[in-house]
């Protein structure tokens, strides 16, 4: 019948959808092969980006990374991977992040003589553009425990840690960072961050190659500003091949060496440093350094420097120490911002002080917090606050100040930020501008 005739003749697939146009049909066919034939820069900037709207974020380094700009495509990569993602903290770029991050995490699970150092230099071509800053917080040593069961299962003796000195090298920085000519910033811990039951002191060994290493790298990254180099174990030997190898560095500028094992000799070490260097910012929290440190320190600040701030919280630098670093600020004019916490100081160093916030005009913020400065040593800073117009930070919680000394002290440190902060508003700085 003819009901039947019609049923056979008719095509089931048939739609009334327009056929895509050519242009459509071309790009479409563009993302499908971009990996053989990445052809995005002959395309228009609107086909461009319809292209790249489209690319699987698993396509190789090796096609996008010279390749592709758009900071969609790279933002899609970071927010795929890492569930946090800050873009303010690279430059507000998302493919610095990538770049960077990807780095970083195949520097904190790079194992020696296990990892292919392949696998790292053949990334620099692809990211050297892009990495200002690299924050590794942990840094892992080669794989020697087999090799210690069988030399003949040594416990915690001196053979041990001879061992773990030949076989806990790390990672040698210095052929990356001399192929990074953008590197500004590097933090490093040379440590192993979840170990779990199987810790061992030996994870957390900076050898002297290591440290040698490191130096090297350093002096030869010319555009570094920042170095880190924290809770690593760092000693005076270790500190003086480090300081030997950034004399006269044109670009640092900040020098963190935090929770490690410098004492006096490591202290007059960085005292040359910094008198031979462009160094605004120097952290040595949480170390070993003592009243000749101290004393070193000093020497350098009251001849010539250009440090602005000085940590030396937690360390045992006393009023000996206490006293020659007042004493140089009597005379230095470059540092706005000192911490002298927990340092066992006392009334003698704040009768120094007293005579430093009567003269220096400089120092902006100084803490005295976790000392015994006693009664006697708050009145002689108030004393000396008593003309001061500079000082709009002063930190003396537990220095056992009495409570209306304190008060009054707190009185003219926050007049003088209020100061401070009106005249910014009445005259904004020519980089506010």
């Amino acid at each position: 019948s003819f009901y039947t005739r019609r049923c056979i003749t008719e095509d089931p697939s048939w739609s009334l959808v327009t056929v895509s146009p050519l242009t459509e049909l071309c790009l479409q066919h563009i993302v499908h092969n971009f990996e053989k034939n990445p052809i995005l820069n002959y395309l228009l900037p609107e086909h461009q980006k319809k292209v790249v709207d489209r690319l699987p974020t698993s396509l190789p380094l090796t096609v996008t990374a010279n390749i592709v700009s758009h900071e969609d495509y790279w933002k899609r990569c970071c927010t795929e991977r890492w569930q946090v993602c800050d873009v303010s903290n690279y430059g507000g770029s998302w493919k610095q992040m990538f770049f960077e991050r990807h780095l970083e995490n195949m520097l904190k699970f790079f194992i020696p003589n296990a990892t292919d150092p392949k696998e790292v230099l053949d990334l620099v071509p692809l990211c050297k553009g892009y990495v200002r800053k690299l924050e590794i917080d942990q840094f892992l040593p080669p794989l020697w425990v087999d090799q210690k069961k069988e030399n003949n299962d040594l416990s915690d003796t001196e053979d041990e840690a001879e061992l773990g000195e030949v076989y806990m090298h790390h990672y040698d920085l210095r052929d990356l960072i001399s192929d990074l000519p953008h590197l500004q910033e590097l933090h490093l811990t040379y440590g192993v961050k979840s170990c779990g039951m199987n810790f061992e002191w030996s994870l957390f060994n900076f050898t002297e190659l290591d440290c040698s290493n490191l130096a090297a790298a350093v002096k030869m990254c010319r555009s570094l500003k920042v170095f880190k180099l924290t809770r690593s174990k760092v000693d005076d030997d270790k500190i003086k091949v480090l300081a030997r190898n950034l004399q006269h560095h044109p670009c640092l500028l900040e020098l963190d060496l935090s929770h490690n094992l410098i004492k006096d000799h490591g202290a007059q070490a960085l005292g040359k440093l910094i008198s031979h260097s462009k160094i605004e910012i120097l952290d040595l929290c949480n170390n070993q350094i003592c009243h000749l440190g101290a004393q070193a320190l000093a020497q350098s600040l009251a001849e010539s420097s250009t440090l602005t701030s000085l940590n030396l919280r937690l360390n045992f630098v006393e009023d000996k120490g206490g006293e020659a670093i007042g004493r140089a600020l009597l005379t230095n004019s470059s540092l706005k911002s000192l911490h002298l916490g927990s340092n066992n100081l006392s009334e003698r160093t704040a009768a120094v002080f007293s005579q430093v916030l009567a003269q220096n005009t400089t120092l902006t913020s100084i803490s005295f917090s976790c000392n015994h400065l006693g009664l006697d040593g708050g009145k002689q800073l108030l004393q000396g606050l008593a003309n001061n117009k500079t000082l709009t930070e002063l930190d003396l919680r537990h220095a056992e100040v009495e409570q209306e000394t304190d008060f009054l002290i707190h009185e003219i440190v926050w007049a003088n930020r209020e100061a401070v902060r009106l005249g910014s508003l009445q005259h904004p700085t020519t980089e506010a501008l």
